[in-house]
């Protein structure tokens, strides 16, 4: 069955950041994420008087909207948060587990004009690779393979 990018209405909070530590901005990007945004990332830029800061973009629901911007002014300096709606395509996506040499793994499956791609979920990886002590990215390419394996006789 072929699937077709359908399209989602987001938020885009964005503000910029000058006089905090990695840590907090750590800390701020996984309350923001436990609490519903759909993405979290820090851009590196200059503002004025030339001193060095981030710009916080975050992008959500509407519904989720109102407790972020709480989260982003309790947790950081900030006095001010701009907010963009925009719409957006997105492929439609699924979760397959499969079992692979080196245990179960769960992946994001996506189909577009009838290419099946799948990738690694990042706790799955991160949870295979502290089992047998290998590095991340060997077990995400072992588990590309396996998958690969594995969608060739199903």
């Amino acid at each position: 069955m072929k699937q077709i990018p359908g399209t989602d209405q987001v938020c885009k909070l964005e503000t910029n950041i000058d006089d905090s530590t990695g840590e907090v901005l750590g800390h701020v990007m996984e309350l923001l994420m436990s609490h519903g945004a759909k993405d979290v990332h820090y851009i590196p830029v200059m503002m004025k008087k030339n001193r060095p800061a981030y710009l916080l973009n975050v992008l959500c629901d509407e519904e989720k909207r109102k407790e972020l911007e709480t989260i982003i002014f309790k947790e950081t300096s900030t006095i001010g948060i701009r907010r963009t709606y925009m719409e957006r395509t997105v492929l439609t996506r699924t979760f397959e587990t499969i079992s692979t040499p080196f245990g179960d793994a769960v992946f994001k499956v996506v189909d577009i004009d009838g290419e099946k791609r799948a990738y690694p979920e990042y706790e799955s990886a991160k949870l295979l690779s502290e089992k047998h002590n290998l590095s991340i990215i060997d077990v995400y390419q072992l588990l590309e393979r396996s998958y690969y394996e594995f969608s060739r006789h199903h």
